[in-house]
């Protein structure tokens, strides 16, 4: 038995973070990881997986650049399974070595096994040379999620699988109906329709990601029916079975019955908790097995934190690595603060979309003055350049004040291009900013001053009838 200043039970984005943040206090660590290699659902069956599959069916499906040289241009004839998995297995064999380095770096202690509290200071782990038992001053909960695998979901692994089990399949499959259209079942649908496979999207709301900006999410579902996508909007799944001729057979509330050769259950994610013996020491997760924590990531028991895609929205690894590294300066009396009116938010679709600040239906409800200003990649050289003629970036503004209130985009490069708004919008900036910069020239950048002027021109002049 060994004594830690912290102890992290996950080796996902935000355990990592929390890990590192308290070794470089001076504390001692350990960091605790059920299965044989550290980096958890974001390194092994979530992001860098889901990303890498992304990348490769773009590269070798030719996406990029059907605008320039034509609908048919493929850089591989005929792209198998392996060839997409590939590139994510030489990705997750560097992130892996990465974290690893990185523990040892800041002598974190790695602990394999399974972890369950006996109280709340003490850990039980199950290993597979026995068991052990730690203590720790303070204690991370870093867990991640599962997917929601509901019992009448006849799950096999090969035609009906979950969100995790994509790269696990021995081919691709000849078409595929995905339920749920979450970040992962609209990045999924629209990540194999580019690969030339009938999808089928299913989901009971009215439209697509309902947090997104509804104007941004309208591009994306066209473009995604462009390539090939059937969208089922307020639609419900009464049933789902296996046939004998190895199709999958759905069953709609509204619609005829669907088959095709594979089926995507991709309606959200539980908490890993269950095996942490919580009842122990009186935390009660709620019905998804996720945990409640206050604005520092402490849970019910103030001396244990909890980070990641375990406590819910907005579960992206951005955020969990910095709620785990929050955490830990909270426990140790650091001062620390992030801003969560400003998290940006990454979704990995095609087109890309990425937003931070507010939306139009946001400043609606909040009865804001707001201008609109938009730049479409087809104005933009380098849209011209690269074959995205339908990306866009949208700005919103403060028709008064000019203050910059949210920034949204769709189309290639999208995650990167946010920053520079998210950057301006921390300083409390205005649009005025980006028409007053020089942006190098043929950049994606040179949306911002484009959308700027679009928004400022959009204005009544101040001799003009109408501002009268």
């Amino acid at each position: 038995m060994a004594h830690y200043d912290l102890l992290v039970i996950g080796t996902g984005p935000a355990g990592q973070k929390a890990a590192v943040q308290a070794a470089k206090l001076g504390k001692h660590v350990g960091i605790i990881e059920r299965k044989e290699m550290v980096g958890g659902v974001c390194i092994h069956t979530g992001t860098i997986p889901s990303k890498s599959l992304r990348e490769a069916v773009l590269y070798l499906s030719g996406f990029r650049q059907r605008n320039l040289y034509g609908a048919g241009y493929r850089v591989k004839a005929h792209i198998t399974i392996e060839d997409l998995a590939f590139r994510a297995n030489h990705v997750i064999a560097n992130e892996i070595a990465i974290v690893k380095n990185q523990m040892s770096r800041n002598r974190v202690d790695m602990i394999c096994g399974n972890a369950s509290f006996v109280d709340p200071h003490r850990l039980h782990i199950a290993q597979t040379t026995g068991e052990i038992e730690h203590t720790a001053d303070f204690i991370v909960i870093a867990v991640g999620t599962e997917p929601a695998r509901p019992r009448e979901v006849p799950f096999d692994e090969e035609a009906i699988i979950d969100t995790d089990g994509l790269l696990r399949l021995k081919r691709i499959p000849d078409s595929i109906v995905i339920v749920g259209g979450g970040v992962i079942g609209t990045e999924y649908a629209s990540i194999l329709a580019a690969l030339g496979i009938p999808v089928t999207l299913i989901d009971k709301r009215p439209r697509l990601l309902e947090f997104v900006d509804e104007e941004i999410i309208n591009t994306l579902q066209t473009q995604m029916k462009d390539i090939g996508v059937t969208l089922y909007h307020e639609e419900e799944v009464l049933a789902i079975a296996k046939e004998a001729d190895h199709h999958v057979n759905v069953r709609l509330r509204h619609a005829k019955p669907i088959q095709s050769s594979t089926l995507m259950y991709a309606i959200g994610r539980e908490g890993a908790t269950k095996d942490l013996n919580l009842e122990a020491i009186g935390i009660t997760p709620d019905q998804r097995g996720r945990l409640y924590v206050n604005a520092h990531f402490q849970t019910a028991i103030p001396h244990i934190y909890a980070a990641g895609d375990v406590i819910g929205f907005p579960a992206l690894a951005s955020t969990s690595m910095q709620q785990g590294r929050h955490a830990s300066c909270h426990a140790f009396g650091i001062s620390d603060r992030t801003d969560t009116d400003l998290l940006p938010f990454g979704i990995y679709a095609i087109p890309e979309i990425s937003m931070v600040g507010k939306n139009e239906e946001e400043l609606v409800r909040e009865d804001v003055p707001y201008g609109v200003g938009i730049a479409r990649y087809r104005e933009i050289a380098r849209g011209q350049l690269i074959g995205d003629e339908t990306g866009m970036l949208k700005l919103l503004f403060h028709r008064q004040t000019h203050a910059l209130l949210g920034v949204h985009a769709i189309g290639e490069g999208a995650t990167e291009l946010i920053h520079i708004g998210q950057a301006v919008m921390a300083y409390n900036g205005k649009i005025d900013y980006f028409i007053d910069t020089v942006f190098n020239y043929p950049t994606l950048a040179e949306c911002y001053k484009v959308a700027a002027l679009d928004g400022i021109n959009r204005l009544p002049r101040p001799w003009a009838p109408e501002a009268l």
